[in-house]
């Protein structure tokens, strides 16, 4: 648990997700964002840690505790690599800010002929449910989910719960990604640009080392 919830809040804090999650409470309902984004981390989570537990019902115990001790740590030098080469903290929150606004002016250039009462006429008479599941919630909920998509917090938490107690995986997992999902959303883009992306980076990069390192010394079962 300590280890799924340590290893997820320093490998999403700073990363894109953060920060697209920052851009679109500014620019959207804040509930419908948090529940997009969130709803996208949590079956994320969940499908990693169960490829994790499966995966050593597929090959020996053994491999599979060679092969996450071998992903904590090239994911520790990889974090330790941006940190000190990578590009600029405000680099990667400007590029991710770029790419949602040419995404909400392709899809905004045919919309603007309805009007705001309208809109807000309609959304008084939808449903509650159905107000999650709006354009908004899915747009979160799919930029999210393809953002996480093979990431490197989505490998370490497949290798993690392989290697450990996979209920406790999804738990920290869940409670990690909740708060820094809840930061964004409330912080917007003026905690994101305060960020300092290589601080993130290099204590996710030596997190990642001592994880390996722990795993390396002990043995599987």
């Amino acid at each position: 648990f300590t280890k799924s919830l340590a290893m997820t809040l320093l490998s999403e804090i700073g990363d894109n997700t953060f920060f697209a999650t920052a851009i679109l409470a500014m620019r959207h309902p804040r509930r419908l964002v948090l529940a997009g984004c969130l709803a996208s981390l949590i079956i994320m989570t969940i499908l990693s840690a169960a490829v994790g537990w499966a995966a050593p019902n597929l090959m020996s115990r053994k491999l599979t505790h060679h092969i996450t001790t071998l992903l904590f740590f090239g994911f520790g030098l990889w974090s330790l690599k941006e940190a000190f080469f990578g590009d600029g903290d405000d680099d990667e929150l400007a590029e991710v800010e770029a790419k949602l606004d040419a995404d909400s002016k392709a899809k905004t250039g045919t919309a603007k002929t309805k009007s705001k009462d309208v809109d807000e006429l309609k959304k008084k008479k939808r449903p509650f449910l159905t107000q999650f599941f709006s354009p908004v919630f899915l747009k979160a909920f799919s930029i999210t989910f393809f953002g996480e998509w093979g990431d490197k917090s989505q490998l370490a938490t497949i290798g993690l719960a392989a290697d450990e107690n996979p209920l406790g995986v999804v738990l920290g997992g869940i409670i990690g990604q909740a708060l820094c999902t809840t930061a964004a959303v409330l912080g917007g883009k003026s905690l994101a640009s305060r960020i300092s992306e290589r601080i993130v980076a290099l204590s996710g990069g030596v997190l990642f080392i001592v994880f390996g390192l722990q795993s390396y010394l002990s043995t599987a079962e």
